[in-house]
């Protein structure tokens, strides 16, 4: 899925809020089906997310272009990506918003991480083709359950 902007709006369900250009194969993929996987890539996957996001999957098959591998995900029929450091099933939690803003609440309904990847800057699209990397996670107190 290409989108062009997520954030984290609620921890209990899950949810994300996920901006999807009108314009993008993936608005009406998502709309349609009502469901969705989003995918978090790591520095190693930096040319074939700038591919990904460079092409149309409607006239494009993106795992063949850039060597992806799709997975089957337990909870929507959008496919993982093998070679993505977290997979995220998603279902539409409220399309309210969706027709004015292109806002997707997004209700993540199964999680995945490869546990064998110690070491995991994870790619994320800033805009105009500038990235960024996660940097370091640091725990302070909380008294959230």
């Amino acid at each position: 899925m290409t989108l062009s902007w997520l954030t984290l709006l609620e921890f209990e369900p899950p949810l994300v809020g996920c901006v999807i250009s009108k314009r993008d194969h993936s608005f009406a993929a998502v709309e349609a089906s009502g469901e969705c996987v989003i995918n978090i890539p790591t520095l190693e996957l930096a040319d074939a997310v700038v591919g990904c996001g460079n092409t149309s999957g409607a006239d494009t098959d993106k795992f063949a272009t850039f060597g992806l591998t799709p997975l089957p995900a337990s909870q929507v029929q959008a496919p993982l990506i093998a070679e993505c450091f977290a997979n995220l099933e998603c279902r539409v939690g409220d399309p309210s918003m969706v027709s004015r803003y292109g806002l997707f609440v997004l209700e993540v309904v199964r999680a995945w991480i490869k546990p064998d990847v110690k070491n995991h800057p994870t790619l994320h699209h800033r805009g105009h083709g500038a990235f960024m990397l996660a940097g370091e996670t640091i725990a302070l107190p909380s008294k959230m359950k």
